[in-house]
């Protein structure tokens, strides 16, 4: 019975020593971010600091990123990232200048290479987020990020990822792009200026009615002829057909193929030209007789074009009830 207390005294002051000492090791690292060499709120790291930012009976979070500035190593993705990274933890410090048991850190390779040999890494950049060792089942084993190797990674999206996994909230404050600002006042003003010295060489094009015309039927005639159906679908160019040639009409009304929407457009700006033909360029023929062997030349033309038009249409559809003479598929 004697014991008892003796043990609940010692368990006590045990429990209050290590207390002291995560208490301890907070301030340290909250200190080291306010004094960072580097961006403010960001620690740099080295072999024993990590291992005491990472060692038993802590009661913070830490967030660890392995990366290799060196240009030895050419690891453009940690170039690339490591502002990124920088204003993640800048902008935790603005919020919270006591670090509030958060810390986002840097090892890097010229420093660290006992810990990368330890933990096995062998490429960069790795991001690690190890939790409080109060914070339940599993606060033992360090959580991955995964990067996107295609691209870099905004620092909102770690953010995103950090309050996921804790209880903080990560705000992220990007500074104000003044280059963006000046670059799109300069742009603005460089065009306008463009625009009045070209605006007496321009103007009689821009208000040519021919021009607007030509660009309204070539626009109609690539929309209507199914250049976006093709974009879309990404549909072939010809296929084989059943005897082993070449075909280029797809049956069926929603399937269609590139060279039979070249074909398609073809005959409609021909149909077009036509029309423009018969009410533009006849009426101000003088000789009669030219005039008359134009107009049917023209109307042969259009009947022709429509029957071949038509003929189309029954050849993707069998059931397509409408024909025109001379050419009935």
């Amino acid at each position: 019975m004697r014991l008892l207390p003796l043990l609940t005294a010692f368990t006590s002051l045990f429990s209050l020593t290590v207390a002291q000492k995560s208490t301890n090791k907070h301030q340290t690292f909250a200190d080291l971010a306010s004094s960072s060499k580097g961006s403010k709120g960001v620690v740099l790291l080295n072999d024993q600091l990590f291992g005491d930012l990472t060692g038993p009976n802590r009661n913070f979070t830490s967030v660890v990123l392995f990366t290799a500035l060196d240009a030895r190593f050419g690891c453009v993705l940690c170039r690339d990232f490591q502002p990124e990274f920088d204003l993640l933890g800048n902008s935790w410090h603005k919020e919270h200048p006591k670090s509030d048991g958060l810390f986002f850190t840097i090892l890097d390779f010229s420093v660290g290479k006992q810990t990368f040999q330890r933990l096995g890494m062998s490429t960069a950049p790795i991001l690690m987020l190890f939790p409080s060792s109060n914070a339940g089942p599993g606060s033992d084993q360090p959580i991955k990020f995964d990067f996107n190797p295609s691209d870099i990674t905004p620092a909102e999206a770690v953010a995103r990822w950090v309050t996921t996994h804790t209880k903080h909230t990560v705000t992220i404050h990007r500074p104000f792009n003044y280059v963006k600002l000046f670059s799109f006042i300069g742009g603005i003003i460089g065009t306008a200026t463009l625009s009045k010295l070209a605006y007496p060489y321009l103007a009689p094009a821009l208000f040519s009615r021919n021009l607007w015309a030509a660009i309204s039927l070539v626009s109609v005639l690539l929309f209507t002829s199914g250049h976006m159906f093709n974009h879309i679908r990404k549909v072939p160019y010809v296929v084989q057909g059943r005897g082993g040639g070449v075909s280029y009409i797809a049956g069926g009304f929603s399937n269609q193929l590139g060279l039979e929407t070249q074909i398609v457009a073809v005959v409609y700006a021909v149909l077009a030209f036509s029309s423009i033909a018969l009410c533009l360029k006849m009426p101000r023929m003088e000789s009669s007789g030219k005039q008359k062997i134009a107009v049917m030349a023209w109307n042969l033309v259009l009947l022709v074009l429509f029957s071949f038009l038509m003929s189309i249409f029954k050849m993707k559809n069998g059931a397509y009830p409408f024909f025109l003479p001379p050419l009935i598929a």
